[in-house]
């Protein structure tokens, strides 16, 4: 049986202040609820109007109403499953592979979707700026689809992480060269910059190489969108 504090809860884990002072976030969905219950996240509870759909302990799983789904949800029309998850520690960042770096990227949808192309390219590790969207905002895990169980996601100070870096440094920008004359090496770092702005000039500092994307035709578009870029990128180092 549902009650009022589990209600007030979930709505202010919609919030990252409470998310970090709680240590939990909340998704929503049948497959992005399963996908993290089969990883190594730690399920609080789980509620949903099909309960025989989970096999997960009695003392987790909660039986609710659409009504009650309703209450908690931030989607207009909630799919019938909300999970509750313990925020997991990270793991170190190894330099042993590409690290994507983004640079104050504040979209939700931007960031989700940046998440779901670095499980599908095999990227492990996700570097964020202290100043970009938390990766457990509802928004952007509704755009992940799962794929945030499979990457490492930390936040850091940009400039202290990548002075530390004994692999190459490359930036995404519109000046620089283009990555389809550039032979990229097995491993390194691809910053990515915020969606107004793009890379900070103190974070361009630490770059040691720029590439961009070159543009056809004679569109009058001033730039690609972050996660369409990072899409090309990856795509691009992973066929090197």
């Amino acid at each position: 049986m549902l009650v009022k504090s589990q209600i007030k809860l979930i709505r202010s884990l919609q919030q990252k202040k409470y998310r970090n002072q709680h240590g939990l976030f909340f998704v929503e969905g049948k497959k992005t609820v399963n996908e993290l219950l089969d990883s190594d996240y730690t399920p609080h509870s789980v509620f949903s109007t099909d309960p025989k759909v989970f096999d997960v302990p009695n003392d987790i799983l909660t039986e609710v109403t659409l009504t009650d789904l309703k209450q908690m949800s931030t989607l207009k029309n909630p799919n019938g499953v909300l999970g509750i998850f313990h925020i997991p520690e990270k793991e170190q960042v190894e330099f042993k592979d590409w690290i994507v770096v983004l640079d104050d990227i504040r979209d939700p949808g931007n960031l989700g979707t940046i998440i779901r192309l670095c499980d599908w390219f095999g990227i492990h590790d996700l570097v964020c700026s202290q100043n970009t969207v938390d990766c457990y905002n509802p928004k952007v895990l509704q755009a992940t689809m799962g794929s945030i169980s499979r990457v490492n996601i930390s936040y850091r100070n940009l400039p202290d992480f990548l002075k530390d870096s004994k692999i190459p440094i490359y930036g995404a920008f519109m000046d620089g060269v283009s990555v389809y004359q550039n032979k990229l090496p097995e491993k390194g770092i691809i910053i990515l910059g915020n969606e107004g702005n793009g890379i900070s000039s103190e974070v361009e500092t630490m770059v040691s190489e720029k590439v961009s994307i070159p543009q056809y035709g004679n569109s009058t578009t001033e730039s690609l969108n972050v996660a369409t870029a990072t899409a090309i990128l990856l795509n691009e180092i992973r066929r090197a």
